[in-house]
């Protein structure tokens, strides 16, 4: 992404009306959100912070004087906020990170209200018009990522992001978190040494370009629609793994999902509808299951990890109101149709 070392903005703000502050600030919106989001984690919890980020400089704006530039400002209202929230707040989890993986054959456990759940992101609200920007973001959003970086304490997690994915230099996170350049570096080293043990690897952030990538997702997609076990078996990495918030339990191992898919998930021919995607900067598949209207509602979310030898994570979000922020229909009829007006009518 864009270094954080840009041009200061010239001049005092004293008297600046309201369309100007909109003017020049509304440009970084969406990159602060994503911001936010690495820190909490949360779609939801980011959107506030970003609105809190927006009233904030609001109120400061007339004795903003350029000493650094607004880009920067803003961060550091945005960050100072997620701090804030991060000491009120639940860490957010995904299932792999709270316990073992479980039985395919034993019913699945639903966690209690306690549990704060990592929140996928829609690919609407990303950032940027520039190709290498919108790389730049998607990598950094991506959500074995964004749940890694949750297991860091607040100061470590903020001084990662600024460090590594936004480029600012150590002195600059230093004055933001008022602390010292060999504070923040220490700090640094000890969350890059976190995430190393977390097993990411370099192909879970590569981008679905290559014709092949493209074809995996679509064999995937068929495969689970038409619940055929056979063609999921060439498609799916022998060590993939499958998580389903708001369950606790989560299945290792390609064997362990495919018994869970054929004795849970899958049923009678046709009672799936599967939508390609997008979230966190990754391909998704949107699945609906059919009703006794023959109309198809909303199931689950299903966040992908292709690799090039097969798809290694599912992570399928059982959260019908990710839908529509993600632009996906609410329901939809035998050929994957957007139905319109039925949804309301019968939630």
């Amino acid at each position: 992404m864009t270094q954080a070392a840009q041009a200061p903005v010239q001049g005092t703000y004293a008297g600046t009306a309201d369309e100007e502050f909109s003017r020049l600030t509304e440009p970084y919106r969406r990159e602060l959100l994503a911001h936010c989001y690495r820190m909490l984690g949360s779609t939801h919890d980011a959107q506030d912070v970003v609105q809190e980020t927006y009233l904030r400089a609001w109120r400061g704006f007339s004795g903003f004087e350029g000493r650094s530039s607004l880009r920067v400002w803003l961060y550091r209202i945005a960050t100072s906020a997620c701090l804030t929230t991060l000491t009120h707040r639940s860490r957010r989890v995904l299932p792999s990170g709270l316990g073992p993986s479980g039985d395919p054959d034993q019913p699945l456990t639903v966690a209690g209200p306690d549990v704060a759940w990592v929140q996928p992101l829609p690919d609407a609200e990303l950032p940027g018009t520039d190709p290498a920007t919108i790389v730049s973001t998607r990598s950094s959003v991506r959500l074995a990522l964004v749940a890694a970086l949750q297991h860091l304490p607040a100061r470590q997690r903020a001084v990662l992001i600024l460090r590594d994915v936004l480029a600012w230099h150590a002195s600059e996170v230093a004055d933001l978190l008022d602390t010292t350049t060999d504070a923040v570096n220490s700090a640094l080293a000890r969350a890059r040494a976190h995430l190393a043990r977390t097993g990411l690897t370099e192909d879970m952030f590569a981008e679905p370009a290559d014709p092949a990538d493209r074809m995996l997702l679509d064999r995937y997609a068929r495969a689970f629609q038409n619940a055929d076990t056979d063609a999921l078996l060439q498609v799916l990495r022998e060590d993939v793994t499958m998580e389903m918030p708001p369950h606790l339990t989560w299945f290792a191992g390609r064997d362990a999902v495919l018994r869970f898919l054929t004795t849970t998930v899958f049923g009678r021919a046709g009672a799936i509808r599967a939508i390609p995607a997008t979230a966190n900067g990754q391909p998704a598949l949107a699945t609906y299951t059919r009703g006794a209207d023959g109309l198809y509602r909303p199931h689950s979310l299903q966040v992908l990890t292709p690799t090039r030898t097969g798809v290694s994570r599912i992570v399928s979000f059982h959260d019908r109101s990710l839908f529509e922020p993600c632009g996906l229909p609410t329901c939809v009829d035998g050929d994957g149709r957007s139905v319109r007006g039925r949804w309301s009518r019968r939630r």
